[in-house]
């Protein structure tokens, strides 16, 4: 007897024997299931630090890379056997990735990763950063709009155009600022609105002319604005924000007197000789600027008071003296005269009437120069050599004849650069001397001079000195030779930057490569390729940019990338680097006094790092300041002194938001990645220096040293405070 199941399974071929075996597999089955370990959950991911997240940002920006190639990327758990079981493997660990970070939970985080992804400056980074522009965060929004400013890519330019209407003021200025790094004029009327509408709002009512600390929002909005409109040359937009309707400035603030100093029309000029009335010294300094580069005669009898009247504004006198240079009036020559001659003048302001002097070729100052040229300073006997030449060239040759060389090798150099201006059959006897100078720093000018005039055989006398002994020479040999292009001058370019990899120094290779795209992309092409690979970054970035100019569709930015691993000599998890707990104050103990340096550890981590490191090591001790322009900078840091020396290593720009205000301190460069050890001090304001160069500190006593500084003058050494102790070397 069977029922209706037994039925159907004897119709399927199913006997009963084997219908009840295999229910009884399927019961145990099922109790077997209900018995086993159930799955493990997955694990949790791993808990990545603040600390770790900053060592990763310092990581990448330091490398020039959005993200490490080769690191494990996030994706689910993988399941494998373990002792006969299902396990889930653990996560691997997230990549280290900026693009990732500009979205962490954490708006410190994401303000850091903008700004590390502006300092990679791959376009890659434009579209992400565009979008952090809507961020909750004002903070966040601010370094998103710098970020792209570094980058430089038009790509951005329509959503920065949109922050310019940002609610908070500070956003819109930053997008100012990245509008004028970028540089699309088309930009300009909106900057200009943005600007002009913080000024209706009454933002500057309560500035003073000299003011360059924090503002309110509003005028730090306008200033940016302003700068800005001048890195986009619109002389319209930048009057329709800085003017009133009958052409008076909207205020005396010393922003609005460098803008229209530094748009450099014509039609700036009315309203620079209103500014030049100010109470303010650095806007009567930017107004005088502005004049002299007009070239404005009838700004002479407001500057020459200023100039007799340098003890009250130092500064002002500078500007409105080498203001006098530029106008060429001969009726301040005589003031100017006795100026130099009066024994209380101040040493660097007569530095600058004798190049002022000069330069309005005032004839009757030529017994004054040549008075002047056996001078102790050696700064002053060069300007009065360079001066002499254009006051006196027709006697300028017998003064010539009649002098022994110069002891001091800085003077020598300024002869050679002299001579190249004179004709060859005069240049040449003098500078073949000088071409066998026992100081090498001066060899590199004359070589410069000889090409400049076309001294015979220089092609030969180039290429003899293709293996100097000097990198800073060999150098020289390279830039001259692209500058003449001879026969065979590619190959041989090309055999000398290969000959120059033992140089501790970037500079002869990447000479070498600029001389050698003289010659053409298919005699450069496949030299700048290989050198897209150089052990130094700073010459990967010159090959790069000679690449892109011989072939504007390529790119040459990844195969450069990543920039060499600095891991073995600086480690980015330290706790200075990522977590500082105090500010590191620097000590320059110089001639004329000691400069206390508050270090911008925040902002320049690896750049106040290596700053420190050097001075520990007594890098400093015995160095000249070899550069001084009144109203500019103090510069040192090069243990040759001629401009070109640096540590035997470079590192890279940490571009951030400070200003170049009043005693600022930053570091100097050849070209983008550059830095070493050679680093300047701002005497003023120098806006145009913004987010060019790296801010690395600030001087917080001793700036009346900084303006005492002449030329020549030695830091005796470099002490450090690191919030433990005061290093002593």
């Amino acid at each position: 007897m069977t029922n209706q199941r037994g039925e159907r399974a004897v119709a399927w071929g199913w006997s009963p024997i084997t219908l009840r075996r295999l229910c009884s597999s399927l019961a145990l089955a099922l109790v077997t299931a209900a018995c086993a370990t159930p799955p493990p959950p997955p694990p949790a991911p791993p808990v990545i630090t603040f600390e770790q997240k900053m060592a990763w940002i310092l990581q990448l920006e330091d490398q020039r890379v959005l993200r490490l190639a080769g690191a494990a990327s996030a994706q689910a758990p993988a399941a494998v056997p373990a002792q006969g079981r299902i396990q889930l493997a653990p996560a691997p660990p997230p990549t280290p990735d900026l693009l990732r970070l500009l979205d962490d939970a954490e708006a410190r985080v994401r303000r850091r990763a903008a700004l590390g992804v502006g300092r990679v400056g791959l376009a890659d980074g434009v579209g992400p950063l565009a979008k952090l522009l809507a961020d909750p965060e004002p903070d966040v929004r601010q370094m998103a709009a710098f970020g792209l400013g570094l980058i430089g890519d038009g790509s951005a330019v329509d959503a920065l155009v949109r922050a310019l209407a940002d609610e908070a003021p500070l956003v819109e200025g930053r997008a100012a600022e990245a509008l004028g790094l970028i540089g699309d004029a088309r930009a300009a009327p909106a900057v200009a609105k943005m600007a002009a509408a913080h000024v209706a709002a009454g933002a500057l009512t309560k500035i003073g002319p000299d003011d360059t600390g924090e503002q309110d929002p509003g005028a730090e909005a306008f200033r940016l604005g302003v700068f800005a409109l001048v890195r986009l040359r619109s002389y319209d937009a930048l009057a329709s924000a800085v003017l009133t309707a009958d052409g008076k400035p909207v205020t005396m603030w010393w922003p609005v007197a460098f803008g229209l100093q530094r748009i450099e029309d014509a039609r700036a000029a009315p309203a620079l000789l209103q500014l030049l009335r100010a109470p303010g010294s650095y806007t009567r300094s930017f107004a005088a600027r502005g004049l002299g580069g007009l070239k404005d005669r009838s700004a002479t009898p407001l500057l020459v008071p200023l100039v007799t009247g340098w003890r009250s504004q130092p500064q002002v006198a500078v500007s409105a003296t080498r203001a006098l240079g530029q106008i060429g009036d001969p009726s301040a020559a005589t003031v100017l005269d006795k100026l130099v001659r009066a024994p209380d003048t101040d040493p660097n302001l007569r530095v600058e009437i004798v190049n002022a002097l000069g330069a309005m070729r005032a004839s009757d100052a030529s017994p004054l120069l040549i008075d002047l040229i056996s001078d102790p300073w050696p700064t002053m006997r060069a300007a009065a050599l360079a001066a002499l030449r254009q006051v006196d060239p027709d006697n300028f040759v017998l003064v010539l004849s009649g002098l022994d060389p110069d002891p001091n090798w800085s003077v020598r150099v300024a002869l050679a650069t002299v001579l190249q201006s004179l004709e060859a059959e005069v240049s040449v006897p003098r500078l073949e001397q000088l071409l066998d100078d026992p100081d090498q720093r001066v060899v590199p000018p004359v070589l410069n001079a000889m090409t400049r005039v076309k001294a015979p055989g220089v092609e030969k006398i180039l290429m003899d000195r293709l293996q100097h002994d000097d990198p800073i020479v060999r150098a020289s040999v390279a830039s001259n030779l692209g500058e003449l292009k001879p026969a065979g001058g590619a190959e041989a370019l090309a055999t000398a930057y290969k000959t120059w990899q033992k140089d501790t120094t970037y500079v002869a290779r990447a000479a070498a490569l600029a001389a050698l795209a003289k010659y053409g992309r298919e005699a450069a092409a496949p030299v700048l390729q290989a050198a897209l690979g150089d052990r130094d970054w700073a010459v990967r970035v010159r090959a790069a940019s000679l690449l892109k100019a011989l072939d504007p569709s390529a790119n040459p930015a990844d195969a450069m990338r990543p920039a060499p691993d600095l891991r073995a000599t600086l480690s980015y998890q330290a706790p200075e680097m990522v977590t500082p707990t105090v500010s590191p104050h620097a000590f320059i103990e110089t001639d004329r006094g000691t400069i206390e340096i508050e270090l911008a550890v925040l902002d320049a981590p690896q750049t106040t790092r290596s700053f420190s490191a050097l001075a520990r090591k007594g890098f400093f001790n015995g160095v000249s300041l070899h550069r001084v322009v009144p109203n500019f900078v103090v510069q040192g840091g090069d243990p040759r002194g001629d401009g070109d020396g640096g540590p035997g290593y470079t590192i890279r720009d940490e571009l951030n938001m400070r200003p170049y205000v009043r005693g600022t301190v930053g570091m100097a460069l050849d070209w983008r990645d550059t830095g070493g050890s050679q680093f300047f001090i701002t005497h003023s304001p120098q806006p145009h220096l913004d987010a060019r160069y790296t801010v690395f500190g600030h001087v917080v006593a001793g700036i009346e040293v900084v303006d005492a500084l002449r030329q020549w003058d030695v830091i005796r050494r470099v002490r450090v405070w690191d919030g433990k102790e005061m290093t002593e070397k």
